[in-house]
């Protein structure tokens, strides 16, 4: 005899419940630059200190930079007689705490609070500066199924806009000498933070437009911000100003392959020294233009490895800025050696021009000067081990500050990261 079976005998097991929460929410979101995954961390990503924070909704990170920088075509400078970074030996050690929550107790998605300090120590000032501040204290949330990003607090801009990191990544962050022009015009940088909020707009066919408001850093630079505020909580120091970044671009994965252009315009309302008249006026401004674009890609299950090529424009007034004109152009492979996926090799070529007005006037004075400066840095950066990243580098540099017009150097440069 046959029996029949049951409708309930015939169903198919319940497919697995797909968690609407990712760890990966609690990273760092909203940025031109990225982070590790918590996958690549000291700290297992499923142990039961990650899984207990992750239950409520939160995650704590430290990351903990250790630099040296060294000039090895002559012998060190003391101290007091440095004008460049590795002129005499360059220490920089930094601890950096963050705390993010993805905050589900507020029953909101796609929403972030993220707030960090940290303390960062260099041997030379002016390559910092020396802080024990906050760094970022804001609240993240995208609109429209991530059609629209929204952050708005106290935010350090240089991982939010421009892409300078080559690789785009924080653990294989720049080496030697590359653009600080946007930072001069005002734009806040790590280890600096202002108030302000951004927004990113994505559009159709992978394309994007920024903007970012935020209180000027000081216009003499980091370590006088820092003098001015020093707890980094200040909202408005006086005689800082608005400074208004715009960005727009086309950023297309690397599955198809990977191609990013992005250009914007930066202006700030905050009186700058003009060097030509020697009055304070507002009106500091910058243009910039980068592109990267993948050339091969040998593994199609792991799309971004593979060979990239970028170049990158940028123009301050040089009447406000020492440093006026930067080119870049760079060469760097994602995954060099099949049993290496996650290393990175570059190449990069620079060319900076100085303030014409700064440098006719320090000549009036009898001082010397480089009119411009080119470098050669060549990279390799890589996990040492989960959580851990180190870069060795080495620069050929011509014209590395402005004044007095020292020799060429040749700086070798050794960083280790950890992110806990």
């Amino acid at each position: 005899s046959v029996h029949a079976q049951s409708t309930a005998d015939n169903a198919l097991p319940d497919a697995p419940t797909v968690s609407e929460r990712s760890i990966e929410d609690l990273n760092y979101l909203g940025g031109d630059t990225a982070m590790p995954p918590f996958a690549d961390s000291l700290i297992d990503v499923n142990s039961g200190f990650r899984r207990a924070l992750f239950s409520k909704g939160m995650a704590l990170r430290i990351i903990s930079l250790t630099q040296f920088v060294q000039n090895a075509l002559a012998a060190p400078v003391p101290a007091d007689q440095q004008v460049y970074v590795g002129h005499h030996p360059f220490g920089n050690v930094m601890i950096q705490p963050i705390l993010s929550a993805d905050l589900r107790q507020l029953h909101l998605k796609h929403a972030q609070f993220y707030s960090g300090s940290v303390w960062n120590w260099v041997s030379w000032n002016p390559a910092g500066p020396k802080a024990f501040q906050l760094w970022d204290l804001y609240f993240y949330k995208e609109f429209g199924k991530d059609r629209v990003e929204m952050k708005a607090g106290y935010t350090s801009n240089g991982l939010d806009f421009i892409g300078l990191f080559v690789g785009g990544n924080t653990s294989t962050g720049p080496q030697g000498v590359y653009a600080v022009l946007p930072y001069e015009v005002g734009m806040s940088y790590f280890p600096l933070t202002t108030p302000g909020a951004n927004f990113r707009v994505n559009g159709p066919k992978y394309t994007y437009l920024k903007s970012g408001f935020q209180r000027s850093i000081d216009p003499d630079g980091g370590p006088t911000e820092v003098q001015r505020n020093h707890t980094g909580f200040r909202p408005v120091p006086h005689g800082d100003k608005l400074l208004v970044i715009e960005e727009a671009g086309y950023q297309r994965p690397a599955a198809a392959p990977m191609l990013w252009f992005r250009a914007g315009y930066m202006h700030n309302n905050t009186p700058y020294l003009n060097f030509a008249d020697g009055k304070k006026e507002p009106g500091n401004h910058a243009a910039f233009a980068l592109m990267d674009y993948q050339l091969r890609q040998p593994s199609p299950t792991q799309p971004v490895h593979g060979l990239y090529v970028g170049g990158s424009v940028i123009q301050a007034a040089a009447r406000f800025n020492a440093y006026d004109l930067y080119y870049e152009a760079r060469i760097y492979q994602k995954a060099p050696f099949r049993s290496r996926p996650a290393d990175l090799l570059s190449v990069v070529s620079t060319y900076g021009g100085h303030s014409r007005y700064l440098t006719d006037a320090l000549v009036a004075q009898g001082k010397t000067v480089w009119r411009n400066g080119a470098s050669l840095t060549g990279s390799y950066s890589l996990p040492v081990h989960s959580g851990q990243f180190a870069t060795l580098g080495l620069s050929y540099i011509r014209g590395q500050a402005i004044t007095p017009r020292v020799s060429d150097a040749f700086t070798f440069t050794a960083t280790y990261l950890l992110f806990f």
